[in-house]
């Protein structure tokens, strides 16, 4: 049963070019921040060490900053709450490899007037790891992307994979955007959260997509506009529920599932609604704005058809021994 029920096709082409400017500007606005603010890289990215400790009661976060600070090698570190007042976290880009001893170790000594407390985590990356793990992690996008458009091409048609991949590309670049504009720590797990985007981005455009195309085949309208908005319409019941039911379960996580997923949920989070907008107001126009012809595939098919004919024609022939 379907939720929502529309008496007519909603006119959403009409309206594309303003959807496009909206969608440019907030884009010119991702890049903007990530050229010009940056990432904040996690000791995945970066490299460096990162020490959790938890109190009993409130942290004394300004006996901490003190009490680290008077070790010069670690004068440079940044000490900041975690999820709670009665926990901190303190990272440093010195390594133990770099420092000739245990950090954990060295933290206790070097903590214990501020206290009672205890080290809950201590992680620890190398700066020439970090960078593997960065450039791997771009790799692992342009690849997921590369295979993105290979399979729709095969599955669709070239313009199919064009629009997908640039709709795909948008909801990326907004949610680095927004994972930059509010500081958002960028590491492995914020990395896995943009592999899902794409993935959840992908498979909610090629529905998109499928009924676009099952539309130019059954619709009479020669408009693509027309069958387009027919299409969307039928498929946003689909749609709004399936990213409501995303969106719910991925909030709960960001409000409840504590600092640690924090990053992870957050970039979901944008991830999801930017990508829900995209496979309607963002791919959709694009297969318009290429040049797509609804007369020249409806003649494909038509020859496509006829030749799968001819073939089950031969064949039964065949089985028949009359050929």
């Amino acid at each position: 049963m379907e939720v929502f029920k529309y008496k007519k096709p909603l006119s959403l082409m009409s309206k594309s070019k303003r959807f496009g400017f909206l969608s440019i500007a907030v884009l010119i606005i991702s890049l903007g921040l990530i050229f010009t603010k940056g990432f904040n890289y996690g000791i995945d990215f970066a490299g460096g060490t990162l020490v959790q400790v938890k109190y009993e009661g409130k942290a004394p976060i300004d006996k901490v900053r003190d009490a680290i600070s008077k070790d010069k090698n670690y004068e440079s570190a940044s000490v900041t709450y975690f999820g709670s007042d009665d926990e901190v976290v303190i990272r440093t880009k010195m390594s133990s490899k770099s420092l000739g001893e245990d950090i954990g170790d060295k933290m206790r000594t070097l903590l214990k007037d501020t206290g009672t407390f205890k080290v809950r985590r201590v992680d620890m990356v190398g700066a020439k790891v970090g960078s593997e793990l960065r450039e791997k992690g771009l790799m692992s996008m342009f690849l997921a992307i590369l295979g993105i458009l290979i399979y729709v091409s095969f599955r669709f048609e070239w313009r199919f994979a064009v629009a997908s991949v640039m709709a795909l590309v948008h909801d990326v670049t907004i949610a680095m955007g927004a994972v930059v504009l509010f500081g958002i720590e960028v590491n492995l797990d914020t990395l896995a959260a943009l592999l899902t985007i794409l993935g959840y981005s992908l498979n909610d455009t090629i529905i998109v997509f499928d009924r676009i195309r099952e539309g130019i085949r059954t619709i009479k309208d020669p408009d693509l506009g027309a069958i387009i908005d027919e299409s969307v319409t039928q498929t946003l019941s689909r749609t709004t529920l399936t990213s409501l039911t995303t969106f719910f379960v991925v909030l709960t996580l960001f409000v409840f599932g504590g600092e640690i997923i924090r990053g992870f949920s957050f970039t979901l989070l944008v991830g999801v609604v930017v990508g829900t907008y995209s496979s309607i107001f963002v791919a959709s126009p694009i297969l318009m704005w290429l040049g797509f012809s609804v007369s020249d595939f409806r003649e494909k098919e038509a020859a496509k058809l006829k030749r799968e004919k001819e073939k089950e024609k031969m064949r039964a022939m065949y089985e028949n021994g009359t050929l």
